[in-house]
């Protein structure tokens, strides 16, 4: 899909086509669609990211607790399943997987909400390391840190989907 389609979709098609951008949050593609036409993906992705942070805090919330544990085994969207099988989330030894576990139950337990990393191009050693460092992090330097990871993974899922044409 290239963006001239996307400024020319209706406004439910637009949302429709950007709902799974940022995870399980179409409200965020909503809140953009009067805005169009966008001349770039940079300015879609800004408008996008705008959205989200001028959203209410309970709502920024929802959105980072709808994301996927790292290395959880349990049902994700396809885009979360395919980025966690880039960063070789899928081919962990057992023991791998049981630390990560760990570590993911402690951040919950500390914050309330899922770690969050943008993990294209990074491997496991490097998810490991940011999650043992900001799981020692305050509150509100690691929500506002969730939301900049969020940030980067909307961008990522963007390049995806939009082609430069």
């Amino acid at each position: 899909m290239n963006l001239a389609d996307l400024n020319s979709f209706a406004p439910q098609a637009f949302t429709d086509a950007l709902g799974a951008i940022f995870e399980r949050s179409a409200w965020v593609a909503a809140a953009v669609a009067h805005q169009r036409p966008f001349s770039s993906l940079t300015e879609l992705h800004a408008a996008m990211c705008v959205a989200m942070r001028a959203a209410p805090k309970d709502q920024q919330l929802e959105l980072i607790k709808a994301h996927p544990e790292l290395a959880a085994r349990i049902s994700m969207t396809s885009d979360s399943v395919a980025e966690q099988r880039g960063a070789g989330l899928d081919r962990l030894t057992s023991e791998e997987h049981a630390a990560l576990l760990e570590l993911n139950r402690a951040y919950r337990a500390r914050f309330g909400f899922p770690f969050i990393l943008a993990v294209k191009g990074k491997d496991k050693n490097d998810i490991r390391a940011a999650l043992e460092i900001r799981v020692h992090q305050g509150l509100e330097s690691e929500f506002d840190t969730a939301l900049e990871e969020i940030e980067k993974i909307a961008r990522f899922r963007l390049e995806a989907l939009i082609s430069s044409d």
